[in-house]
């Protein structure tokens, strides 16, 4: 049923939840696996600009250098469950954008017959002032999601 299931991640412990059932979900059906993480644009408010600042190329290069390198964390982490379990996963890092979107247009590309991803489960305020990542890949997604909480 399930033969290319996509695992996503942001290196949280709750995410973790989500990568452990999905890198288990498929060693029992045998599945391929790829694991992706989104690292989101820098992030400049207008409000900093109207401040007087506005980040040079430095404060932009130094940005992007930091949140590779958190990726590349994050998906060798993930990379090593994974080798443990027997399992090869793809790793996929996509900077510069916004998760949901890229969780949707990863399992597309990739041909993914299943995207698992954790929530935090927030609520009222929180969920309104936050968004909700997974709600938004529920929402939007060609394939199942299983959530894991």
């Amino acid at each position: 049923m399930y033969k290319h299931i996509l695992i996503s991640t942001d290196g949280s412990d709750v995410a973790q939840k989500g990568v452990d059932h999905g890198l288990s979900l498929a060693k029992s059906l045998g599945a391929r696996v790829t694991i992706i993480t989104v690292t989101e644009p820098f992030p400049f408010h207008a409000s900093a600009a109207g401040a007087g600042w506005v980040p040079g190329p430095t404060d932009i290069a130094g940005y992007e250098e930091g949140q590779k390198r958190f990726a590349d964390k994050v998906i060798a982490a993930v990379k090593e469950a994974a080798g443990k379990l027997g399992l090869e996963a793809k790793t996929l890092h996509v900077p510069d954008a916004r998760p949901a979107e890229a969780i949707v247009d990863a399992a597309k590309s990739e041909g993914c017959s299943l995207i698992v991803m954790a929530s935090h489960g927030r609520r009222g305020l929180g969920r309104l002032l936050l968004g909700s990542q997974t709600a938004e890949v529920l929402a939007h997604s060609p394939v199942p999601v299983l959530v894991v909480r």
